[in-house]
């Protein structure tokens, strides 16, 4: 593509398709650092609960909660971390728009196990200091929440979106 031109025709930026990707992959690269960190965290929470005390105490349903929480965490952090080892085995190989589109959607997939993640503490936790019926309607309002805010609200969004931009 010749310098100067829109990699997307009519979308105002003036940039080559590998000026796009570079931009696309930074922007990639700071979604999944606001991400590891609210999911390490939960993770660490998670790792230090077999140490305490009333941890015992767990009836056997939600010790099961408990180590599919931990699975997740694992595997969202795995995931998490996938771009970094895609980007330095792809290094220099001109795979730049591929590591974007591939890099996209980890962090979808990353956002859906999460989901099940938060929804899984919350249930575990007012499972545990409640009981379990509070801790499937409170789990059950969180996964409804995240669904509202993660699926439901980016979606009316880009409708929107396409109609105003239908109209011109």
């Amino acid at each position: 593509m010749t310098e100067g031109v829109d990699a997307a025709p009519g979308d105002g930026r003036n940039e080559t398709a590998e000026q796009r990707a570079d931009r696309n992959w930074n922007e990639l690269l700071q979604e999944f650092r606001v991400f590891q960190t609210g999911t390490q965290i939960l993770a660490a929470f998670l790792l230090t609960l077999p140490f305490q005390q009333r941890f015992t105490q767990l009836p056997p349903f939600d010790v099961g909660v408990y180590l599919v929480l931990v699975f997740l965490a694992v595997v969202i952090t795995l995931l998490a971390l996938a771009p970094v080892s895609l980007h330095r085995l792809l290094f220099r190989q001109r795979a730049k728009a591929e590591l974007v589109g591939l890099g996209s959607k980890l962090l979808i997939v990353c956002l859906a196990a999460a989901s099940l993640l938060f929804t899984g503490i919350v249930l575990f936790i007012v499972d545990f200091l409640l009981a379990p019926p509070a801790g499937m309607i409170a789990a059950g309002c969180v996964f409804l929440l995240l669904l509202v805010i993660w699926a439901v609200l980016p979606l009316a969004v880009r409708e929107r979106a396409r109609r105003r931009h239908a109209r011109r």
